[in-house]
């Protein structure tokens, strides 16, 4: 039987391996006021005078969020609105070569407007060309969703393991219960997705290594293409304004290290590759591929392959990268509104890199 608690010292080090890289990622704590629309309105004046291709990220609010402050409908109007102020100032002949949709899973007619939308104003590489992800919420997602979402032409896709607490419906035996997540695996791979990434946590008072191991091995029964393991604490950007909303106790430091050595101790022996930051993936992964070519960069959302890309972000607390101007929109939804509805951009803040 596998010791999940054995030789602790070579996995401790490689918990905290990290593939450091001189073009990133930004510490967001860096940013600061001082850079503006204007500082962005420059930089997509550069990237269309050198014609350099495109990574789009577009950030969606909250379901939640979203009812709170005129509904879907509306942050789509403020949103492309966004779009047209940005697209205006970059060349017809700048392919988009990723692009990808965060944040909530709203319903399907929305993400076909965004998608026609787009596709209006920027230059998307052909339908199986380019690489087009999406995040997408284990309960409010199905099989015909996925089918949708395919046709839309999305050909990757990231599902996370919702959290629970206090304050969630959620109970500790459905979030054992592999069956949603077992059915979107198969959506996926039965409509042809390219890649599966899986998001878990760890490090809350309700987890305990061994409930933390048990679900960890059932995803790997899943074989999904890629898993980013995270710890609550510090979490990726995009479950960070989740986070600020739910707050939750942490579990000793005992246990959390415990959870990290299962997770080296399961994923390396089920054949997974490490390229830091909690992202494990196959070995014929892109993202293994590219870091054995030294090609393997980091944007502010995590590993990428497009370092070569520009990369633009629209939506709520998006980051646009362009050489070494750093700029965010504001991540709260109402001023992101307000902005728009003025003609102005929603950025908030930035950095300029001068290394």
């Amino acid at each position: 039987m596998l010791n999940l608690f054995h030789d602790p010292g070579a996995l401790d080090a490689r918990c905290e391996q990290s593939v450091l890289d001189p073009n990133g990622p930004v510490d967001t704590e860096k940013f600061h006021e001082g850079i503006g629309s204007l500082d962005l309105l420059r930089a997509l004046r550069v990237s269309r005078k050198r014609g350099r291709p495109l990574s789009l990220n577009v950030q969606l609010p909250a379901r939640d969020s979203a009812g709170e402050h005129g509904g879907i409908e509306r942050f789509l109007q403020c949103l492309e609105h966004e779009i047209n102020l940005v697209s205006c100032h970059l060349g017809s002949e700048q392919q988009v070569e990723q692009f990808h949709l965060g944040g909530g899973t709203p319903a399907t007619a929305p993400v076909r407007q965004l998608m026609n939308h787009l596709r209006r104003r920027f230059n998307f590489l052909g339908h199986e060309c380019g690489d087009n992800s999406i995040e997408v919420d284990l309960h409010h997602t199905d099989w015909s969703t996925m089918g949708v979402l395919r046709d839309l032409g999305f050909n990757r896709v990231s599902i996370g393991v919702p959290d629970i607490g206090v304050d969630s419906e959620m109970s500790g035996a459905c979030y054992q219960n592999p069956a949603p997540i077992h059915s979107l695996v198969d959506a996926a791979r039965t409509f042809g997705y390219r890649s599966i990434n899986v998001d878990l946590g760890y490090g809350h008072a309700w987890q305990t290594p061994e409930s933390f191991a048990l679900k960890l091995a059932t995803l790997i029964e899943l074989e999904p293409d890629r898993l980013l393991v995270f710890d609550y604490a510090r979490p990726p950007l995009r479950y960070r304004p989740m986070a600020a909303d739910n707050i939750r106790a942490a579990c000793s430091q005992d246990d959390k290290g415990a959870m990290r050595r299962i997770c080296f101790t399961l994923l390396i022996g089920a054949g997974y590759h490490y390229i830091g930051l909690g992202q494990f993936v196959r070995h014929d992964d892109d993202l293994a591929i590219a870091q054995e070519r030294g090609r393997l960069r980091r944007t502010c959302e995590g590993f990428t392959r497009y370092g070569y890309c520009d990369h633009i972000g629209l939506g709520l607390g998006a980051i646009s990268q362009i050489d070494n101007v750093y700029t965010q929109n504001t991540d709260d939804l109402q001023r992101y509104q307000q902005q728009l509805d003025r003609d102005q951009l929603p950025t908030s803040r930035g950095w300029r890199c001068e290394a």
